[in-house]
């Protein structure tokens, strides 16, 4: 039964790192993977050495660390609501309701987005223009675009992103809320005593896994909201990759971002597991 997965990671991700050997190489269409001159760690050079680099950098890191600030508490608080209602139909409602974002792409959540920030013909900007406050313009405001992004992301996600701790908080011994009652223990107490050690291990999962995506932070999302007022604070390095890489045609460049987001990835997750075990006693392995 493992071999289909197995069999897709085998193919579709560790089959194509071979492609990765371009990073070290003048890599042209024509010459091919083999033929194309190897130049060492020149592209490497040429990345960190770019002007680009250093804010397409910060700007990927801050992201990413928002995202994972204020994207992982959603989730559990959400949760921790879910699981404390007591009336099942409502309970399977709000549900219903809170999990079907996940499934719209984020160019459907953009037009929702723009026709509500649009800076001529926006609702918001309508209603503010109606009553005499100016105009709206957060969506090529750069100060507001990581905002932007986090607080369509957490519309988004957190219905779906609940599911693990619900599931998890499924798992928690009955007995336990029993044992609390009977010695006096109320709501915020039982919660703070059983629900929240009882899914310790899934948040600790979910922050190493999100460790090893720092330097993503969300190419889709960030590419489709992105515009040219707010490059200074919202280009990231995929965005940047992908103008270089495909637009441009570097394909070398590309891979050795790619190259050095893989390797600063297995360091955090490395770095984060190594101190959840240290400090919690247990981690991702």
């Amino acid at each position: 039964m493992a071999i289909p997965g197995l069999l897709y990671y085998l193919i579709f991700h560790y089959l194509p790192m071979f492609g990765l050997v371009i990073a070290f190489k003048d890599y042209n269409l024509l010459k091919g993977v083999w033929e194309s001159d190897w130049v060492g760690l020149k592209h490497f050079k040429t990345i960190f050495a770019s002007y680009d680099f250093s804010i397409i950098l910060k700007n990927t890191v801050l992201i990413s660390l928002y995202r994972i600030l204020f994207n992982m508490f959603p989730d559990i608080i959400f949760a921790l609501i879910l699981n404390e209602v007591r009336v099942r139909w409502f309970k399977r409602t709000i549900q219903t309701i809170t999990y079907g974002p996940y499934f719209l792409s984020w160019v459907i959540v953009y037009s929702l987005v723009f026709a509500l920030l649009s800076p001529d013909a926006g609702l918001l900007t309508v209603l503010l223009r109606e009553l005499g406050l100016g105009s709206s313009d957060l969506l090529i405001n750069k100060d507001f675009f990581r905002p932007l992004l986090i607080i369509s992301d957490i519309w988004k996600n957190t219905g779906f992103g609940a599911i693990l701790y619900l599931a998890s908080l499924a798992t928690i011994n009955p007995d336990l809320y029993e044992s609390a009652v009977v010695d006096g223990a109320g709501r915020w107490r039982k919660m703070w005593h059983i629900t929240l050690p009882g899914i310790r291990n899934i948040i600790i999962m979910m922050l190493i896994l999100r460790m090893g995506q720092m330097l993503d932070a969300g190419f889709e999302q960030v590419y489709i909201f992105l515009n040219a007022r707010v490059y200074a604070t919202g280009d990231i390095i995929d965005t940047w990759v992908f103008r270089r890489g495909l637009e441009n045609l570097e394909f070398s460049i590309a891979s050795a971002v790619g190259f050095f987001k893989s390797v600063v990835g297995l360091v955090l997750v490395l770095g984060a597991n190594k101190l959840a075990r240290k400090f919690n006693g247990s981690g991702l392995w």
